[in-house]
């Protein structure tokens, strides 16, 4: 089996109420190559990254079973570069500097190897980027799942549209969904977004834990109250990484083992954003992260006694 994660690789550089952190690592597929890694491999990389992306950081992730043959370098180019600033709630961001570089030609060719994996995780691109990728593929996976947000809402919906079509599972954040459905209900913005042929939505609602709807059957999943967020950045990567890596993991991927998978998503999503970057991803265990899910089951665990 293998599981083929496609995404951005670059540099970030975070304010937010905890401090500073100046040209940290960052990007969509590293994030998800990270918390994957966690429970599956190995993971096919599909990126582009400049000349100045460390050695060092790609030797860390080929050590956690991260293959980078389908990672494009273009060494005389650089990295993509995002910065942004958190407000103090830090659920609202602004974004200071957005910097394409070598992302701006990114047209990702797949080795012979690549072409058949058994899962699929289309990490937050152009939806012409994710279908290229579906395009490749000599035999249909076992899961798909894809990352997007409002931006292609804005500039490529009908491309969004026709890529939706294609997969199992569509992973978004609240407002998203409403914007995408055109309804203020979650319930009535999953319908609609199943209708455009989504079998699965996950919605995200931050602090306030998630959504799992599929068919008829819905779930709703807590979040981590935490005392200590320095960095949401790559918290919704991170989920989607830690949720398709579980269920890699399992060989299958009914409804309740996809409840499960959320409960470990948003395990790992709460470990991401007590530091900046992906330095808690690399820090933590796989003891850890069973901790954090049995404290997620205490949190949503009660008694009901005399009705």
């Amino acid at each position: 089996m293998s599981l083929l994660s496609v995404g951005t690789m670059a540099f970030d550089s975070i304010e937010s109420p905890a401090g500073k952190a100046e040209r940290i690592i960052g990007g969509s597929g590293t994030y998800i190559a990270w918390a994957a890694s966690h429970f599956y491999r190995p993971i096919h990389q599909v990126s582009i990254i400049g000349g100045d992306f460390p050695q060092k950081e790609i030797a860390e992730l080929a050590a956690r079973g991260v293959g980078f043959d389908a990672v494009e370098e273009v060494k005389d180019g650089k990295s993509f570069f995002w910065s942004g600033k958190y407000h103090e709630d830090m659920n609202t961001r602004d974004t200071l500097v957005t910097e394409l570089n070598v992302l701006e030609r990114f047209d990702p060719r797949l080795p012979q190897d690549y072409t058949h994996p058994n899962l699929v995780m289309l990490g937050n691109l152009a939806p012409d980027v994710q279908a290229s990728v579906l395009n490749q593929l000599t035999q249909k996976p076992e899961l798909i799942v894809l990352d997007t947000m409002n931006f292609w809402m804005d500039v490529a919906l009908e491309s969004l549209k026709d890529v939706l079509k294609r997969v199992d599972v569509l992973v978004i954040n609240d407002s998203e969904a409403r914007q995408l459905s055109g309804r203020h209900s979650l319930v009535e913005a999953a319908a609609v977004i199943q209708n455009m042929g989504v079998p699965c939505v996950i919605i995200k609602k931050g602090e306030h834990g998630a959504l799992l709807f599929e068919g008829k059957e819905i779930f709703a999943a807590p979040a981590m109250p935490l005392a200590d967020v320095h960095d949401p950045t790559g918290a919704g990567d991170a989920f989607a990484g830690g949720f398709i890596g579980y269920l890699a993991s399992l060989g299958n991927y009914s409804f309740n083992n996809k409840k499960a998978a959320i409960i470990v998503g948003s395990a790992i999503a709460s470990f991401c954003v007590e530091a900046f970057g992906v330095q808690r991803l690399k820090e933590i265990t796989k003891e850890d992260i069973g901790r954090r899910v049995h404290a997620f089951e205490r949190l949503a665990a009660f008694d009901v006694d005399g009705i």
